[in-house]
């Protein structure tokens, strides 16, 4: 098998881990676990500087 018969084999893969990938960052993002962290995080540029 050379280099162009396994860039085509691979090439179709990327998109599987890509959508993958994109759908775990979903899932981890609107998770109720996260909700109070996000919620606490967004609050930053609010606080006073001290």
């Amino acid at each position: 098998m050379d280099l162009s018969a396994l860039t085509e084999a691979v090439r179709p893969m990327w998109v599987v881990w890509l959508v993958i990938l994109f759908g775990g960052i979903v899932f981890w993002a609107f998770r109720p676990k996260n909700k109070k962290r996000f919620e606490k995080n967004g609050e930053i540029p609010f606080a006073d500087d001290e």
